[in-house]
């Protein structure tokens, strides 16, 4: 008699841990972003920056290693 209860309650955990991974698999596949397959593109070819981009990539990055170096003389001298 018991051994039924144990069955039918395994039987009922292993439905909630199907329904579980369906529910998961499901909501996997409708993440946001580009759908499988395109990452090739219609356009095609390399992505150019203009001049005037690189160079406020140039400015942002000298500007964030130096924030960065000042903070590492703070806990050098902190030390």
């Amino acid at each position: 008699m018991e051994v039924n209860k144990i069955i039918t309650e395994l039987e009922s955990q292993i439905t909630r841990l199907k329904e579980a991974r369906a529910l998961l698999a499901g909501e996997s596949a409708k993440r946001p972003g580009r759908p499988p397959g395109s990452a090739k593109g219609k356009r095609g070819g390399k992505r150019h920056l203009s001049a005037e981009g690189r160079k406020r990539i140039s400015e942002a990055l000298k500007k964030r290693w130096a924030a960065r170096r000042k903070a590492a003389a703070k806990t050098a001298k902190a030390a």
